[in-house]
């Protein structure tokens, strides 16, 4: 058996936007359904955000999103929550962080400059006791994720 865990990430009505980026930083297609084409009445206010959202590449990568109905709020800082890094610690009231994991660090380092665009840096990508690179930032749209390159 073979099965694949897929991170489903909630948006308070920028699904769209966020898997728009994560096709630009990943590359992949974007594939997406409205809650008016699965038969909301499309007059309605909210029919035209996403229900299913996926962004998917060739090599593997794929995330899922949706708009959380009747919650439209551009503002990260209502689900986002908080991260930072202290003393060599992450101190956090976030419920999980997306991981990537690389390689090599020039392919890490290529997601992270993407990535980047926009957010807040927590800890900058570089090569750590456990890691040829290790980084950890929230991006514009309030993920938090940690990219480094695989050790030996």
């Amino acid at each position: 058996m073979v099965i694949k865990a897929t991170t489903h990430l909630n948006f308070r009505g920028t699904a769209r936007q966020a898997l728009d980026f994560y096709q630009s930083v990943f590359g992949g297609h974007v594939f997406v359904s409205t809650y008016g084409d699965v038969g909301m009445p499309k007059d309605l206010p909210g029919a035209d955000k996403v229900v299913f959202g996926q962004v998917e590449n060739e090599d593997g990568f794929r995330l899922m999103a949706y708009d959380i109905p009747g919650r439209d709020d551009a503002d990260i800082t209502a689900t986002a929550g908080t991260t930072s890094r202290e003393n060599g610690a992450t101190l956090t009231d976030r419920t999980f962080f997306q991981s990537v994991r690389g390689e090599n660090l020039d392919e890490i380092m290529k997601y992270w400059d993407a990535l980047s665009n926009g957010a807040e840096i927590i800890e900058p990508l570089a090569a750590s006791a456990w890691s040829p690179g290790f980084g950890m930032l929230t991006d514009r749209f309030g993920v938090t994720w940690v990219l480094d390159v695989e050790s030996p």
